[in-house]
């Protein structure tokens, strides 16, 4: 492939690129009252965003659709040619119905334009031509007009869909603002996700308890200590009171090799060489924090305990990088 064409690609696309920006910067300067009456009417919703579109605004509908949904407005994809055949049911007085199309003639949509208009609920109309049947038609009237298409064509829908888009992400962003939707419910709405594993994962989901737990007790020696360690395998052991059960310290890898630089008896008591500023976590810390904690202070294993200092398990490095705590 020659310079040229090479050159030619890239003039190409950066034009189409600085259409569709300028599209945007339109909407940006635009966007006035009706957002808002938008907004208001999504948030006042009991039921659903019902989103509608034909072709390229069918695309665009459904993204938009996934969009609110994701962040916290039920709202769901009806095709408007699925709607005419029996899938208007889906539609019920308790919903919002938001309509796309450029040129407002969509047939498909102005076919249901009655039922909806029987139903009573409120119509938003996403178009570039609020003088159509669809803009004259909705309650709340949204523009998406463009003064011509990115593609040299002029013809095929690009600048508009961008456009498009990016509006009903703007709904549904403002929305999910004035709900005071939080980190933690984008991980509901995500639970396979990265994101979500992130929020809704604690150390409690991930821990080892009970018995797998390496622990001794102060009347422990350090040979003792290392049996326990070397049967558990975590790289450390916990020491804890007889009487109360809390854990007063810890005796790691690292310790073992200090003590035998000082030429330590192992018959030694165990809390004569233990750490007792340990680093541990709760069981209800988040997963991702327990990782930040390991990965600031080097190391591979937290103990767990309750707020009595307590300990009720022990998570390893391993732990969190096998459920993608990442």
């Amino acid at each position: 492939m020659n310079t040229t064409t090479t050159n030619n690609f890239l003039e190409s696309g950066k034009e189409l690129i600085q259409h569709e920006l300028k599209a945007l910067q339109d909407l940006v300067e635009t966007l006035d009252g009706d957002f808002v009456k938008a907004c208001e009417t999504i948030m006042a919703c009991s039921g659903r965003v019902i989103v509608t579109g034909v072709g390229k605004s069918g695309h665009i509908a459904r993204k938009i659709a996934a969009t609110l949904a994701s962040t916290g407005t039920p709202a769901y994809f009806v095709h408007p040619t699925e709607a005419c055949h029996g899938d208007f049911g889906l539609i019920t007085k308790q919903d919002v119905i938001l309509m796309i199309s450029y040129s407002g003639e969509a047939e498909e949509i102005i076919t249901l334009l009655p039922m909806i208009k029987r139903l009573n609920i409120p119509t938003i109309t996403m178009s570039g031509n609020q003088r159509s049947t669809m803009g004259q038609h909705a309650q709340i009237f949204l523009s998406i007009e463009v003064p011509f298409e990115a593609c040299p064509l002029r013809l095929a829908p690009t600048s508009s869909t961008t456009k498009t888009l990016v509006l009903g992400d703007a709904l549904a962003v403002a929305v999910l603002t004035a709900k005071g939707f939080s980190h933690e419910d984008f991980a509901f709405s995500h639970p396979g996700g990265k994101l979500g594993r992130k929020l809704l994962l604690t150390v409690a989901d991930l821990m080892h308890t009970e018995a797998t737990v390496p622990m001794v007790s102060t009347k422990a020696t350090i040979a003792e200590t290392l049996v326990e360690m070397s049967a558990k395998g975590f790289g450390l052991s916990g020491v804890q009171q007889d009487t109360d059960h809390t854990l007063i310290g810890i005796f790691t890898d690292g310790d073992l090799r200090r003590t035998l630089e000082h030429d330590v008896a192992l018959t030694q008591s165990i809390t004569e060489v233990m750490t007792t500023a340990y680093r541990h976590v709760l069981p209800a810390t988040l997963a991702v924090e327990a990782l930040s904690i390991m990965e600031t202070h080097k190391i591979t294993a937290l103990m767990v305990v309750n707020a009595q200092y307590q300990p009720t398990g022990i998570i390893h490095l391993h732990d969190l990088l096998d459920a993608k705590i990442t």
